[in-house]
């Protein structure tokens, strides 16, 4: 209906064009060609009268044809045109009713006019999105379960245990509770944040990046100390950025975190802060596993980890490094990371205050 519809405004708007360029031309050949052709004849001999008559009779007969002539050409040209207009557009119509239906797969072909191709490429490309996004939605609601699901099931043990007596009502089970009364409070906090909460956030300010980064270092060296990793920091002085204070300390906890879990005893931490063109830059890279190419890009993702084991003791809830991604971009920086055989690196820039 929708390509009917197309074509039949396009063969009206065809034939209009062609019977006013049609109306114009005969006006203009009736008016000027009838006065030289009646002074042609009159001068060879015919009386006026006759030569208008023989005028008439042969212009009308050949402006007859040329007017249905013209009205079919435009009407095939206008059902073909609009055929190869609305052909596509049909397809992006009936696609984006299955993607309101639920089917994320709908495609459409790229075809048409340059115009229609674009809006049918702009549609995949919207499609692939949502699809990627419906994919992620689905993992972030199972790894998020399974993340709540942990601590609850622990407390349901403990608590269990105490009622039937197996499990000493004494300071330690209650340390244990507390632990995982804490790691879900901690979980909370930190979808809060991933979820943009603003809270009672304090404003930005100007940060001595250098010297936060240095004091970050202080506060993971015994962590690292305990492992046995070796902590190299390299951090400029009088690297000031806009932002805020405790939202960078966090950062830097959570890049510690991560270097902590994943560098093998006897390994390497590096840390540095500098300042380039582009604005303050804080790398920290260890040694280690690599992470696989794949999975690279995929590091910052909610949930996400390399170590799909989810042995709380090899990897935490995969939160951590979105977390940095997303105080990192409200400070208006970027992150990034990098893997090989020798080092693990993972980065951010904020740019310079001022």
């Amino acid at each position: 209906m929708r390509a009917r519809g197309i074509a039949a405004r396009i063969a009206i708007a065809a034939l209009a064009v062609a019977g006013l360029a049609v109306a114009i031309i005969a006006v203009g050949v009736i008016r000027i060609g009838g006065e030289s052709f009646a002074a042609l004849m009159v001068a060879a001999g015919e009386s006026a009268d006759h030569a208008h008559q023989m005028f008439d009779a042969s212009v009308t007969v050949i402006f007859g044809l040329a007017l249905v002539v013209a009205a079919i050409v435009a009407l095939v040209l206008a059902a073909a045109f609009g055929r190869m207009l609305a052909r596509p557009i049909q397809h992006v119509a009936d696609a984006a009713e299955r993607i309101a239906a639920g089917d994320l797969t709908a495609r459409v072909p790229e075809e048409g006019p340059v115009e229609v191709r674009s809006l049918a490429a702009a549609y995949n490309t919207m499609a692939d999105r949502l699809e990627e996004q419906e994919m992620m939605r689905r993992e972030f609601v199972v790894n998020a379960s399974h993340e709540l699901r942990t601590p609850l099931t622990n407390l349901q043990g403990y608590l269990e245990a105490l009622r039937d007596g197996v499990l000493p009502p004494d300071p330690a089970t209650f340390d244990s509770l507390r632990e995982e009364v804490d790691r879900l409070g901690r979980l909370a906090a930190s979808l809060d944040v991933l979820a943009g909460a603003e809270g009672e956030r304090p404003q930005p300010m100007d940060v001595d990046l250098g010297a936060l980064v240095r004091g970050a270092a202080d506060l993971a060296a015994p962590a690292l100390a305990r492992r046995s990793v070796r902590l190299n920091v390299a951090a400029e002085d009088g690297l000031f950025v806009r932002a805020r204070p405790d939202e960078l300390a966090q950062v830097m906890a959570n890049l510690f975190q991560n270097a902590i879990r994943y560098t093998p005893s006897g390994g390497i931490v590096r840390l540095a802060a500098a300042r380039t063109p582009e604005g303050a830059l804080v790398w920290i890279k260890n040694t280690g596993s690599p992470i696989p190419p794949d999975d690279l890009p995929r590091v910052w993702e909610r949930f996400y980890r390399v170590e799909k084991s989810r042995d709380p003791a090899r990897g935490g809830a995969g939160i951590g490094l979105a977390i940095v991604k997303r105080l990192v971009e409200d400070a208006g920086g970027r992150v990034g990371a990098a893997s090989d055989a020798a080092w693990t690196t993972f980065w951010f820039r904020l740019p310079s205050a001022g």
